[in-house]
């Protein structure tokens, strides 16, 4: 079961511009993580050599990499990634103005009035976030509900059961990254709202600051 937001937001609408095939293989890296060529290929409706030909313009601009996995017997598969170069195409919202201000209020208020910023941005949102929830009764809904808004909020984001019986929440991308690496207070707050919303239990399972592709959280009640 998934959300399937993520093909909900890339829908392309008549009256706006198509993006290249750069630009959409660029995001199947952002969202999917790495793959070979033919599977990027097949996903786009073109050929497995049209997406490498695509792959390796975009690594002589250092926006993507290719990496070779061994699987045994007979040559090894290139998966494509992208660079730290192509992950920052992907917008940080006002992140030199963020952080800034961020370092402003530590140095001239100190730590205590950068904690009370987060607490009331994080109150804030909670409360927008449950006058979302009204009508929604099952977890389902509410996660379905939530991800809409992570979505639209900029965080790439989707969901998806597991054979547990738990959920995954996963944010493909992180527009407050800047801010979040110079205040993790930042992220501690996030995964409490999600909790109080969702009426959950939220554990993080891949953190972006600590050097994964996305931020993933298994949810379960």
């Amino acid at each position: 079961m998934s959300g399937n937001n993520l093909e909900n937001s890339n829908e392309v609408h008549h009256n706006t511009i198509k993006p290249s095939v750069a630009e959409r293989l660029l995001l199947l890296l952002k969202t999917r993580g790495e793959m070979q060529a033919s599977d990027a290929g097949n996903i786009l409706g073109t050929t497995s050599e049209a997406a490498r030909q695509q792959f390796v313009k975009l690594a002589k601009e250092q926006l993507v990499e290719a990496k070779s996995v061994s699987q045994g017997v007979g040559r090894p598969v290139q998966y494509w990634k992208l660079t730290a170069q192509g992950h920052a195409r992907f917008p940080d919202a006002h992140a030199d103005l963020t952080v800034q201000l961020l370092t402003l209020i530590r140095s001239s208020l100190g730590e205590q009035a950068l904690d009370k910023l987060i607490s009331g941005r994080e109150a804030l949102t909670r409360d927008s976030y449950q006058q979302a929830m009204i009508g929604a009764t099952t977890l389902q809904e509410r996660l379905q509900r939530l991800t809409e808004i992570r979505t639209r909020e900029g965080y790439m984001a989707d969901w998806q059961q597991v054979d547990d019986g738990s959920f995954l929440l996963l944010e493909n991308h992180c527009p407050i990254c800047a801010a979040a690496a110079t205040c993790q207070g930042f992220c501690r707050a996030e995964r409490e709202v999600f909790s109080a919303v969702l009426g959950a239990n939220v554990e993080r399972t891949e953190h972006i600051l600590q050097g994964a592709r996305r931020c993933a959280y298994r949810i379960w009640l």
